[in-house]
């Protein structure tokens, strides 16, 4: 396939079809919470399969467990297609505005109204499937703010439902108006990320619209059930009210709409939603300035040059049609979020209050920070910078409008959600990459904000006892003391490198300083981390394997001694020398996985491999390890991600890892080198960012054997880390195994 792609700042053609590596389904299984739904590069809108309601879906059921996902690969019972989703997150959210196609009869009931589905299929931007039920074929496709569906109807009775009651979570409200026989307008409301903040629930906007006119529409409503005197006085109590031809509002929390059709033939209706998060008006103008003179086909054809034209940043060559499939997949996966929140006009919700803002560039959503200022943020920096420079203002815009950065934000709302204080990371990694296009004096005040105000501190609390005793103590916090005082020094570390570049020598001195603060939790009994106790007593009794698959701790968040102690790759040779020395820390780091302490689904001990690099001699053990991770938890099938994607990052360690290079200290800017999966790896730049077209790894492969030698250019590389701005320079990366 030919595509000749548009790009933000220049006009690339690209003779090769990436597309055809991706498999939406990896990471649907496993609790990998994606979804094969087709959705544009950063969207609003996603049109996902939702089978996760109804006790034919058990033991994966959203209503018997804990589920952040509206699909999973092997549940059997189709009760609709959402259209706003969130993809490898941890915690329940949004899945709601479901359409649902049926025959026959008017059923409101989406226990009684679902099906089996089968002959599904998922491509980049499509999705399809076909409703046993019912004998209809859904198609589905997306622009950036649409979600677009195509339904093939038999000869006979046909529904179009669109479902406001069902959803994700226990969130409720909404409004629903059918306009005109070929257009419905609502509204839904959403929030309550992992069941906190549920005072903050905010509306999501929406207007469908049909391809053809209904011959009958209408609305239901469905009240709860009422007891006592007045429920003796109801005849209709609990009963689904159904109002044909109605077009006022109709508002409350199981309401829905329906278009009804009689086809003399097999027909086939195009429904088109578009999604706002400011207003019914805005989601009609996105729909309208996206996909109004266009059909499914053409949409379709524009959503898979879109992410052709993002998927070709990157060539690989050499490796298997797994291997690729593997890698490309991944590289989809980590251009999903952070999405897009404003609308086509620029409209955006302010945080919090939600009055209407305007922005010029692209205003991202869905920051899920604790887990992307890992590596996520740093593949952007590389492969996509212009994403990244409005990421980084972004979150300025959301201290300009919250006095905060962000933690975990959603949808302009704070969640508050995991430990530390992440932005600060990312922006300091990235203005330190040279991407330099926005207010860093602003950003270096929020930072120094949120690392030295003592009261009403959201991003960290316990900064008190943090500032004064170095550590947070198993009374500053209910949990998470020592996990909590590693996060706030890799941010002091970040803004000590920030202070450097920015010729603050007063303020980096007094940051470095604060960044290996964690030492003073080293306790060389265990050769571990360990609480300490507000009197600076150590917490006794200890165990450091207490604490794993999220276990609750006082000392650890998600997570025990063994899958923190090392995180502090900001400090590595400091841990070396508190371990005892090399052997010491080589036996140590060795322990993690031999005794099944390494965790590849969670994020602080994910740079692990890695740190064998520091140890001259030892080297090889990263690429052994690396390799055996990518194989043993990174497949070309449902179950093929490690667990929880977490907004890309598990894919953004395979997409590095794959490539032979990895971050392994957020906010220094070097790269560990480990051997790539490819002969070759061709990373196309943004030359407004970067003054080259290309960088190249290669890798030359006398025998299966260990990297022997690391080339920049023509010059040897000492050690096994390579420099950001280097590799940029050179523009080749050469790996040899000898």
């Amino acid at each position: 396939m030919l595509f000749s792609c548009e790009k933000q700042e220049e006009t690339v053609e690209v003779f090769k079809d990436f597309t055809q590596y991706v498999n939406p389904f990896i990471g649907t299984s496993n609790f990998g919470t994606t979804n094969p739904g087709p959705i544009a590069v950063r969207g609003m809108a996603n049109v996902s399969p939702f089978n996760v309601a109804g006790p034919k879906n058990l033991p994966l059921e959203k209503d018997s467990r804990w589920l952040s996902t509206p699909y999973i690969n092997e549940n059997p019972f189709l009760t609709g297609f959402s259209h706003v989703n969130l993809s490898g997150v941890g915690c329940p959210e949004l899945g709601v505005i479901l359409a649902m196609p049926t025959t026959g009869d008017l059923e409101t009931n989406h226990l009684n109204y679902g099906s089996t589905y089968s002959e599904e299929k998922a491509t980049v931007g499509y999705y399809t499937n076909k409703v046993d039920k019912y004998n209809v074929k859904v198609e589905a496709t997306a622009t950036t703010r649409v979600g677009v569906s195509k339904y093939h109807f038999p000869a006979g009775d046909a529904n179009i439902l669109l479902n406001l009651g069902l959803g994700l979570t226990n969130e409720e409200g909404a409004m629903v108006k059918v306009v005109s026989p070929t257009e419905i307008e609502g509204m839904r409301s959403v929030g309550a990320f992992c069941y906190y903040k549920a005072e903050e629930a905010y509306p999501v906007y929406f207007v469908a619209r049909f391809s053809k006119p209904a011959d009958k529409f209408g609305v239901w409503k469905k009240p709860r059930t009422y007891k006592g005197v007045e429920a003796d006085w109801m005849t209709y109590n609990s009963e689904t009210r159904i109002k044909e031809n109605y077009t006022k509002e109709v508002v409350g929390d199981s309401i829905g709409a329906f278009m009804r059709y009689n086809f003399d033939s097999p027909s086939t209706i195009e429904m088109k939603i578009g999604i706002s998060y400011v207003s019914i008006e805005n989601a009609r103008e996105n729909l309208e300035k996206e996909t109004a003179d266009k059909s499914f086909d053409n949409i379709l054809f524009d959503a898979k040059k879109e992410w052709n034209t993002y998927l070709s940043r990157i060539e690989v060559e050499g490796g298997t049609k797994d291997e690729k499939t593997i890698f490309y997949t991944a590289l989809y996966h980590t251009l999903i979020h952070p999405n897009t929140l404003n609308d086509y006009n620029g409209d955006y919700p302010k945080m919090k209050t939600r009055e209407t803002l305007k922005t010029d560039g692209t205003r991202y959503t869905t920051f899920s920070l604790w887990d992307t200022y890992r590596n996520l943020h740093q593949l952007m920096s590389l492969v996509y910078p212009e994403q990244q420079s409005n990421m980084v203002k972004s979150m300025l815009q959301i201290y300009d409008e919250s006095g905060w950065l962000p933690k975990w934000e959603l949808n302009a709302t704070e969640t508050t959600t995991m430990v530390g204080d992440p932005a600060g990371i990312v922006i300091a990694d990235t203005y330190l990459k040279g991407i330099q296009d926005f207010d860093v004096n602003k950003a270096y005040e929020a930072m120094k904000k949120s690392a030295t105000k003592i009261e009403n501190n959201p991003l960290r609390p316990g900064i008190k006892d943090y500032i004064e005793k170095g550590y947070l103590t198993t009374t500053t916090v209910h949990s998470g003391s020592v996990s909590t005082t590693q996060e706030y020094n890799v941010s002091d570390f970040a803004i000590a490198q920030l202070a450097k570049a920015l010729n603050k020598q007063e303020d980096y001195n007094t940051f470095s300083e604060r960044a290996i603060s964690y030492r003073k939790l080293f306790d060389k009994e265990f050769n571990l981390l360990r609480p300490r106790n507000h009197d600076g007593s150590w917490l006794t009794p200890y165990i450091p394997e207490a604490g794993a698959n999220f276990e609750k701790n006082l000392g650890f968040i998600e997570g025990n001694a063994w899958q923190y102690t090392f995180m502090a790759a900001h400090d590595t040779k400091g841990l070396i020398e508190l371990m005892g020395g090399q052997t010491p820390f080589v036996k140590r780091l060795e322990e993690v996985f031999d005794k099944n302490q390494f965790d590849m689904a969670n994020e602080p001990d994910i740079n692990y491999p890695f740190l064998f690099n520091h140890i001259k001699g030892q080297e090889y053990k990263t690429g052994l390890k690396v390799s055996e991770l990518l194989k043993k938890y990174f497949k070309n099938t449902p179950d093929g991600l490690p667990g929880n994607d977490d907004t890309g990052t598990m894919s953004a360690w395979a997409v590095f890892s794959m490539m032979g290079i990895y971050p392994v200290a957020p906010a220094e800017t070097k790269y560990a080198v480990t051997t790539p999966v490819f002969d070759k790896i061709t990373i196309r730049l943004n030359n407004k960012y970067y003054k080259k077209d290309a960088i190249v790894i290669k890798r030359e492969k006398n025998k299966n054997g260990n990297i022997n030698r690391i080339k920049l250019g023509n010059r040897d590389v000492k050690g096994f880390f390579v420099n950001h701005a280097d590799v940029i320079k050179t523009g080749v990366l050469t790996i040899i195994q000898e």
